[in-house]
């Protein structure tokens, strides 16, 4: 029987969801900032609210660094009220306008010339960007091979014991950094970006709040 203190069959896995249902094409946007963007707004909320407030700051031609920072916080506020908990995120957004502005000029070119731990440091300093977001911009915008640990890979980990309750961000992350590791830096980015969309698609089919083992293709895996 699998348990917490079984390495988990990570390349067994990922050829399971994909054998399942291909590639995802994930992240959903149109530009790098768009992707940014979305990355602090999907905190708390489903991917439709934030689609939906996406949509709102694209009318609004809103989707860039000044034109965030023009705007005033109520009116943004306002824009992507679909994603919940909008003048947090108003703010938020606001302040990786500003980083981005004042430390790179505006220019996300420029911004990942940085090496990953540089870069990813820097994220992790501004307000309202921890480690998830940050990975994610790194990964998707940046395609910089770092795994993103999201709730959805903690569900399904847990519930086949791959790991305790209380594992934490960094260390779940290693296991994949870890098992992937011999790869070049290039498909391990493009692999990890491919498995993470997997798990979240596996979480919307099977993995839910309440699971559907049935028919899901981790279920030879469960413990």
């Amino acid at each position: 029987m699998a348990n917490a203190k079984t390495n988990p069959p990570l390349d067994g896995v990922y050829r399971a969801l994909f054998a399942a249902w291909g590639p995802q094409y994930w992240w959903p946007a149109r530009s790098r900032f768009e992707m940014m963007t979305g990355a602090i707004l999907t905190q708390n909320t489903a991917w439709t609210n934030v689609e939906k407030a996406i949509a709102r700051l694209r009318r609004a031609r809103a989707l860039s660094p000044r034109a965030l920072l023009a705007m005033p916080e109520h009116e943004l506020a306002e824009l992507i009220r679909p994603a919940g908990y909008f003048n947090v995120k108003a703010r938020r957004l606001r302040h990786f306008a500003a980083w981005l502005v004042e430390r790179h000029g505006g220019d996300i070119d420029r911004m990942f010339r940085a090496d990953t731990a540089t870069l990813r440091r820097e994220l992790l300093a501004v307000h309202g960007i921890g480690k998830e977001t940050a990975d994610s911009i790194l990964l998707y915008a940046g395609h910089r091979p770092v795994f993103v640990v999201d709730a959805y890979t903690r569900r399904f980990l847990s519930r086949h014991r791959w790991i305790r309750a209380t594992a934490g961000y960094d260390d779940i992350a290693e296991r994949f950094h870890a098992f992937f590791r011999g790869l070049e830096d290039q498909p391990r980015a493009a692999l990890f970006n491919e498995y993470h969309a997997l798990i979240v698609a596996l979480a919307k089919k099977h993995c839910r709040s309440r699971a559907r083992c049935e028919g899901c293709p981790l279920a030879p895996w469960l413990p």
